[in-house]
């Protein structure tokens, strides 16, 4: 079928979601990427007779593999595996592992779709993947945990390399998870090699990795706010999350001046009106990491109100960072939070705002950067800490602090390229950002033929 001015996006999506059925998260993901590119390829013929879009909507490979392992009490376990491998075109597949029970093959077609053009974005070579399991670590010792890697690794392996898949972590894969993958990894190829990225400084990690995505995704917020004479400084701030992307958001946010008042985790969110200073940050950092505690803990701590099973957006604020999962925010809670003066949204998390919410905020003008810009500051990070491995080098924090910088101007500065409207001032940062990133993918897809 070669996609011309007969055949719309529904049509274009009708067929998606028949080769794909049930799979929700996959078919919203390549729904908000089509709905921007369709027209801007529609007058580009070789778009259309190589069937660029729907070859990138569709994985180079999808792998899926038994995990068993065996827990504290001596009882067998078992859990499934996958790495999608969406594109190459510009690199080896580059995307993080997740373990969580939410993880399913939708899932993790769509975050490897969102890796694609999120990688494209960064300027660096790389391709997108994803992978992970549906193995909970929560309550987990770390020998179970050890257990589970090490059998996990031993599937992925034959999958990956240095010059062909790198993994990296994301929702329950942190350090302590990628230092049993590499070690596993190591004694199973005999090679010491930047397969994985998220590694220790001892052993090939980069500087500022862990802090890269949040960095980013408040860089993001600075430049959008700067191009309309607006600063972070004295805004009033709602952050979800309380992990790893969370923690170094509100850590920036800080930095710039930023009140950052709420933050949560899957039992709550806390409401300290006050704002979370860098005292109270590194309690809250201390309570995740070290103790695997909750959110409520917090509010206890410093006397402020927490509200179980809820999320923060009916808090009033004028910056919005979502940054905990997929479909976090809804269209009634993206109303809410306008009707409340919020004047601009950072998507932290991949995906976290609900396609009918991203259309409220920008139809209301509110500012909107997506999660394939605004998070892919870790990414970034995480192809300089292979460029490092490769060279056997690792470069100061600051030199490594100072490129992610500038990567994420510059993939804001590609967002104004192809997201301004025509006769106005006014940006679709969503927009920008799906076209610059499909067109380098796209253009490499071509130069290749039908392969």
């Amino acid at each position: 079928m070669v996609i011309s001015d007969h055949v719309n996006i529904d049509q274009f999506m009708a067929g998606l979601v028949r080769r794909n059925p049930g799979e929700t998260e996959f078919h919203q993901a390549v729904f908000e990427v089509a709905s921007n590119v369709f027209d801007f390829i529609r007058n580009k013929e070789v778009y259309h007779e190589m069937q660029i879009l729907r070859r990138i909507a569709e994985p180079d490979r999808i792998i899926s593999f038994r995990v068993c392992w065996t827990d504290r009490d001596g009882n067998i376990r078992v859990n499934r595996g996958y790495r999608v491998q969406n594109s190459n075109a510009i690199g080896p597949y580059k995307g993080g592992l997740r373990f969580a029970p939410t993880v399913n093959q939708s899932v993790l077609k769509f975050l490897a779709f969102e890796q694609t053009f999120k990688n494209s974005l960064t300027g660096l070579p790389l391709g997108g993947g994803k992978g992970g399991s549906d193995f909970n670590p929560k309550g987990k010792t770390d020998n179970e945990i050890m257990y589970f890697c090490q059998s996990f690794m031993t599937e992925l392996y034959r999958h990956i390399g240095d010059d062909i898949d790198v993994p990296a972590g994301d929702i329950g894969v942190g350090a302590r998870e990628i230092g049993y993958l590499f070690g596993q990894y190591k004694r199973l190829s005999n090679r010491f090699s930047g397969v994985l990225t998220g590694k220790g400084l001892e052993f090939g990690g980069s500087p500022i990795r862990k802090e890269a995505t949040g960095y980013g995704v408040v860089y993001i917020m600075q430049d959008m706010l700067a191009r309309c004479n607006e600063s972070i400084e004295g805004k009033t701030c709602l952050v979800s999350g309380s992990g790893n992307v969370s923690t170094y958001t509100v850590e920036k946010l800080i930095d710039l001046g930023g009140n950052v008042v709420t933050m949560s985790d899957s039992s709550g969110f806390i409401y300290d009106k006050n704002g979370i200073d860098a005292g109270k940050l590194e309690y809250i950092i201390d309570l995740k990491t070290n103790r695997r505690g909750r959110i409520s803990e917090y509010a206890d701590e410093y006397g402020v109100p927490f509200y179980q099973n809820e999320r923060p957006w009916r808090v009033p604020g004028d910056l919005v960072l979502p940054c905990a999962t997929q479909n976090e925010l809804s269209e009634a809670e993206a109303e809410t939070l306008i009707k409340n003066g919020c004047m601009a949204v950072a998507e932290g998390a991949n995906m976290p705002v609900e396609q009918e919410g991203v259309q409220k905020f920008i139809d209301a003008d509110v500012l909107f950067a997506p999660s394939k810009a605004a998070n892919a500051g870790g990414v970034a990070i995480s192809g300089l800490e292979m460029t490092q491995n490769s060279i056997r080098r690792t470069w100061a924090k600051d030199e490594v602090h100072e490129s992610l910088r500038k990567i994420m101007h510059d993939i804001h500065e590609q967002c104004v390229e192809y997201g301004t409207q025509t006769g106005s001032d006014r940006i679709d940062y969503v927009k920008g950002a799906n076209i610059a990133g499909f067109l380098k993918v796209a253009d490499a897809m071509v130069a290749y033929g039908v392969v």
